[in-house]
């Protein structure tokens, strides 16, 4: 049975502060740790005026400190743009303070765009090339050695669950090869998701981090009294993902009554295409969606996310999923 867990974006909605995204961000984890959810995960984005979670693991601090049980973890820290060395100080730093609930999911794709990437990394010649190198320096600092010049402190000897993230076949090889659990981005880039699952599967290697395969997929959830009301919700994630297709930027925007009909049929292709792993609508509905992606998947976790304009909506969205999905969350 597939567990669930929640990533969250900490969005920014029109005529919110970012203040009040990361506030949200923390109630909907303590939510979430209530009702049954294993996993908290926040991911790194930069230069995006809807998303607050770009200093990643200073979020994590934050909802971490706010919880108590719940994993709270990066889906995930973009590892081209930082040294190895300063990710394992702030993980080691966040699995000293809060042991045993610290996950560090990693990605190689920069979270934004390329001049942003730019000013981030200041030489991007290296970046993803040394991408696998870099994973291996980063996991290999939380392995106590005292007589190595270089340490991470805290870092060396603590206890954070690595996770390879990825939307192609890339991350499953190298999730595969390094013996790591690894988690698909469907719930924005589905293309790959049933190819990048099998060779996962068919390639990976046991190690000292896992010895069996363990996969966790991504999907959007949008739960509400009625269909109409969860499709409303929706609107807000759709107008986004249009606006950003065009190189546009913004607060996350309020919903809008039937915006689906407001588009192209190409326009409304794409769409359809890169949200077609969600499920929307009453409780019956999602659990019959969520279901069905457990079945396709054969996934161990399930990993949900709700780009929800109205914080209230999002909560009570959750709520229904874990109503729906009771057996699939943990005793709260």
């Amino acid at each position: 049975m597939s567990r669930l867990s929640v990533l969250d974006l900490a969005p920014i909605p029109e005529g919110m502060s970012a203040g009040q995204a990361l506030a949200n961000a923390a109630d909907l984890a303590q939510l979430a740790e209530g009702l049954g959810f294993h996993r908290f995960w926040l991911a790194e984005h930069h230069s995006m005026p809807g998303i607050a979670s770009a200093a990643t693991s200073v979020v994590i601090g934050h909802v971490a400190a706010a919880t108590k049980t719940i994993r709270v973890g990066a889906g995930g820290i973009m590892l081209p743009n930082h040294a190895p060395l300063i990710i394992a100080e702030q993980f080691g730093t966040l699995a000293a303070l809060h042991p045993g609930r610290i996950d560090l999911g990693l990605g190689r794709a920069p979270g934004t765009d390329m001049a942003t990437a730019r000013a981030l990394r200041r030489n991007l010649e290296a970046g993803a090339e040394n991408f696998p190198a870099d994973v291996v320096e980063l996991m290999d600092y939380f392995r106590p050695e005292p007589g190595r010049k270089v340490r991470a402190i805290p870092g060396e000897g603590e206890s954070v669950e690595f996770w390879m993230l990825g939307s192609s076949l890339y991350g499953a090889q190298l999730a595969a090869a390094l013996g790591l659990p690894y988690a698909f981005a469907s719930h924005f880039a589905p293309a790959a998701l049933d190819d990048a699952i099998a060779i996962y599967r068919e390639r990976f290697r046991p190690s000292p981090h896992l010895d069996r395969p363990h996969v966790m997929a991504a999907m959007n959830v949008f739960a509400a009294d009625t269909e109409a009301e969860a499709r409303l919700m929706m609107s807000s994630l759709q107008q986004a993902f249009v606006r950003l297709g065009r190189g546009e930027t913004g607060p996350l925007p309020a919903p809008v009554e039937n915006y689906e009909a407001q588009l192209d049929p190409m326009a409304r292709a794409r769409l359809d295409a890169a949200l077609s792993c969600s499920a929307v609508g009453t409780g019956a509905q999602v659990r019959a969606a969520v279901d069905a992606f457990a079945r396709r998947t054969g996934a161990d976790e399930i990993m949900v996310t709700s780009q929800v304009f109205d914080h209230a909506a999002r909560r009570r969205s959750f709520e229904i999923l874990a109503e729906a999905c009771a057996d699939r969350l943990e005793a709260a």
